[in-house]
């Protein structure tokens, strides 16, 4: 059996898919929201145990929680998260992490050094860039760190589904940062542990924060080969 057209299909989603920081106003349907969500609830977990739960967020209550989140973050509010935030980057991670940074200013014509205008772009994560649907993971806290493990691969796994259906999306943790605005805003139990958002819409291809790609390490960086 030739594999190669499936092979470059996936391959082509993977290159293709990049976060996106600037959505148009319009939402995306309910049947495309729920083939995405429906492809991702294949994704495989530790004993299939499907840890995972996604709270969808749109309409009025994600401008509800836009305008919570974005006001508490501006403010300078500590943050209540069930996953700490990485304390720092070092080495080459750091590196990654800086260079990603300033791709994104450079394209919305931030320059080095601007804090006030950098600070400003960092507050849009806790606007969820404008987009029009949220999706909130979090699954069962005493499960641990495979639970973690497997909402990350659910995570990719919806995101690599919203761009075979060609909805533009952003992985973030800035949201989870405030897991206590999370609860009081859409009931989630405190039993469950927030891991991550997902903003998602169709991309506004015009707008100049989606305009840079990221690199990637090269296998030699990454992989280790053991015969």
């Amino acid at each position: 059996m030739d594999c190669s057209i499936e092979a470059d299909l996936l391959e082509k989603l993977f290159r293709e898919r990049h976060s996106c920081r600037a959505y148009l106003a319009g939402p995306v349907p309910h049947g495309v929201i729920r083939r995405i969500l429906d492809m991702a609830s294949r994704t495989a977990s530790d004993c299939n145990s499907q840890p995972w739960e996604v709270v969808l967020v749109g309409g009025g209550a994600l401008e509800r929680l836009r305008t919570a989140m974005y006001d508490h973050a501006s403010a300078g509010a500590a943050f209540v998260a069930d996953i700490a935030p990485n304390g720092s980057y070092h080495g080459l991670y750091q590196e990654r992490r800086r260079a990603c940074g300033w791709a994104l200013y450079e394209a919305v014509g931030i320059a080095k050094g601007d804090r006030s205008a950098s600070q400003r772009q960092a507050l849009e994560n806790f606007r969820f860039f404008g987009a029009p649907h949220l999706a909130i993971i979090s699954a069962d806290a005493t499960l641990g760190p495979r639970a973690a493990i497997d909402c990350g691969a659910y995570l990719m796994s919806f995101l690599l589904a919203a761009e075979a259906l060609g909805v533009a999306a952003v992985p973030q943790a800035s949201p989870a940062y405030y897991a206590d605005l999370l609860r009081a805003h859409l009931g989630i139990a405190g039993d469950r542990a927030v891991f991550a958002g997902i903003a998602f819409g169709y991309e506004d291809k015009a707008h100049p924060a989606n305009a840079f790609r990221t690199e990637r390490a090269s296998l030699s960086e990454i992989v280790r080969f053991v015969d």
